[in-house]
């Protein structure tokens, strides 16, 4: 990976680009290390993942990323070829898939590391944090044409990120436990560095300017290492939303890239008509964004968020439907009558067990 981008990657807007992680496992569903054959195996992985594969810290963590999609009614038919043909790739190598933003029974001391030098430099550099790191998530790329408007929307999606968290909350157990949280993959994860909630950017050069710090100062080897919640990505040009939790069902990823899509999609015809500033006026504090996304990472579906205007408070439902009616777009909406991911998995686990809940993620 290139150490920086460039404001010219910004060239394109509405593209979209989507990347899963998901886990390798075995017969009885249970964590096991399989990158050595599906992602450097002799074999190579079927269309659409050819180049399209790579993996995590874990050796039992796998990545697929979709081709760019130039059209979001295209996001559902390339989604499912890709995670089909992971799973064809996986069982002809004898291993099956899960997903989850945690696998409820990955023992971090016992599973291994990857060997990518990448991994290994940080792990010596970050230590414990890194070294439990077992979580997975769901990254949307969309494909924005300014570098100052990539930045402006990147600042106004932060309020977004602690709903969706909430809307997308699939990770309540963690090394064989109940947390007592909706999204436990959201707080293992923020124990890393440069993670969660960014602070607001004046403008594009503001951003690089703290990019290139970054990693001229050796707080990370490239720019891939900065983990917010929300960034504009310079190496691909787009912003990227990097909040939710991985899922099982591919119609609630299909969702949440809808909705991802057409609020980057708004902000960015706002941002051509004039409207520069804070949509929540003198802009909300980063410390109630914090809190909003403490309530989602605790609450899931049940979360109350401080509102944009820094002193009324709204429900998760108000919070998404506000949303879907300003960017009109009710894909996220649609999904505030299920049952979230950590409800469901607690359900099973309590009615069925720890097996049945092992194969309730499997794709």
């Amino acid at each position: 990976m290139e150490e920086l981008g460039s404001r010219d990657s910004f060239d394109r807007m509405g593209t979209l680009g989507v990347e899963e992680e998901f886990y390798v496992v075995d017969g009885d569903g249970l964590p096991v290390s399989g990158i050595d054959e599906l992602v450097y195996g002799e074999a190579e992985p079927p269309e659409p993942l050819a180049g399209k594969l790579d993996h995590e810290l874990f050796q039992f963590t796998i990545e697929t990323q979709t081709p760019l999609i130039e059209n979001v009614a295209e996001t559902e038919r390339h989604l499912l070829a890709v995670r089909e043909a992971l799973v064809e790739h996986a069982e002809d190598h004898g291993f099956r898939i899960a997903a989850a933003g945690l696998h409820p029974e990955a023992r971090w001391r016992e599973l291994d590391h990857a060997d990518k030098p990448r991994y290994r430099s940080q792990l010596e550099r970050i230590q414990y944090p890194q070294h439990r790191n077992t979580t997975a998530g769901m990254h949307v790329h969309v494909g924005v044409d300014d570098p100052d408007k990539a930045v402006w929307i990147a600042n106004e999606l932060r309020w977004e990120m602690p709903p969706l968290l909430a809307l997308s909350a699939n990770s309540p157990f963690w090394n064989g436990f109940d947390t007592g949280l909706a999204s436990a993959r959201a707080k293992v994860f923020e124990n890393l560095p440069n993670t969660g909630m960014p602070t607001r950017f004046a403008d594009y050069e503001a951003f690089e300017r703290f990019e290139r710090r970054m990693v001229e100062q050796g707080s990370v080897e490239d720019r891939g290492e900065l983990w917010y919640d929300v960034r504009p990505h310079t190496g691909h040009g787009t912003v990227e939303v990097r909040t939710p939790d991985a899922q099982v069902d591919p119609a609630v990823v299909q969702a949440f890239v809808e909705g991802v899509h057409a609020m980057v999609v708004d902000l960015g015809e706002r941002y051509e008509d004039g409207e520069r500033g804070p949509l929540d006026g003198d802009g909300l504090r980063r410390e109630l964004l914090d809190e909003n996304k403490w309530r989602a990472t605790r609450h899931g579906h049940e979360a109350t968020f401080v509102d944009r205007d820094g002193e009324s408070t709204i429900d998760l439902a108000e919070a998404i439907e506000r949303t879907c009616d300003r960017i009109g777009d009710d894909a996220l909406a649609g999904l505030l009558g299920r049952e979230s991911g950590s409800e469901r998995q607690r359900r099973i686990h309590g009615e069925q067990g720890s097996e049945a809940l092992r194969e309730s993620l499997i794709l």
